[in-house]
């Protein structure tokens, strides 16, 4: 698994870098590298903003140029959303990430600071220039925001683990619905509810689809049925 070097160029905020850190994690990345962080490296706000992706905050590498921190990667994306005058390709997060997991060699992904992205001169070390289609009149995406977008397409192509499913209950067999309107219908009839008599069928009709439009379980069936008689005064909770 070839796992891209995510490069935070000259990161202004210790927060912005912890939560980059907890974008990297939720998609399978750990190692990152911080090119002259402006308030220095360890910072104590990262900590807490990483929400627990201590690891890649631990494992932390400080640069002094950009050119440092790639030297041992054969192949660098630029992030950025601006026109630059530098003639590079230019890929979406979804074709690189297929390019990356198509080489053997170190890849690295640089990020600009927050407030003016990437220099041109960080770009021109780059050999790929990653661009997000975005809208033309608000191109502002946060430091975070940027990291998750090129992780994400990076992790559809590996084998990270899904949420675990939640076993459905099977529906209700028709009995045990059909006993849980007439417990709703015959309270109905009770509290003079069905009324002009000429509408009655299709009140009572009308009912019936709304109740047996969900999938309902027989927990669930229970579970109404008990409201039911709560509701009807003949289920009270026993003294303790």
């Amino acid at each position: 698994m070839n796992s891209p070097v995510i490069v935070l160029v000259r990161p202004q905020l210790g927060e912005n870098i912890g939560k980059a850190a907890r974008a990297m994690l939720n998609f399978g990345l750990a190692e990152m590298r911080l090119v002259s962080p402006r308030d220095g490296w360890p910072n104590p706000s990262a900590g807490p903003a990483a929400s627990g992706a201590d690891i890649v905050l631990e494992k932390a590498q400080v640069f002094e140029s950009v050119a440092d921190a790639v030297a041992d990667c054969a192949h660098v994306y630029a992030t950025t959303v601006r026109k630059r005058g530098v003639t590079k390709p230019v890929v979406t997060p979804e074709v690189a990430a297929r390019e990356i997991h198509g080489v053997q060699e170190r890849c690295a992904i640089l990020f600009g600071p927050e407030r003016s992205g990437l220099a041109t001169d960080d770009v021109a070390l780059a050999r790929t220039i990653i661009t997000v289609p975005i809208n033309p009149e608000f191109g502002s995406l946060n430091l975070a925001q940027a990291v998750i977008l090129v992780a994400y397409e990076w992790s559809k192509h590996v084998g990270l683990e899904s949420p675990p499913l939640v076993d459905i209950e099977p529906p209700a067999p028709q009995e045990e619905l059909d006993g849980m309107i007439g417990q709703l219908d015959a309270m109905l009839e009770e509290a003079g509810y069905y009324f002009p008599p000429d509408r009655v069928p299709t009140a009572k009709r009308t009912l019936r689809t709304l109740l047996t439009k969900p999938r309902w379980s027989s927990p669930e069936v229970r579970t109404m049925r008990g409201v039911l008689s709560a509701l009807s005064g003949k289920k009270r909770h026993r003294a303790e």
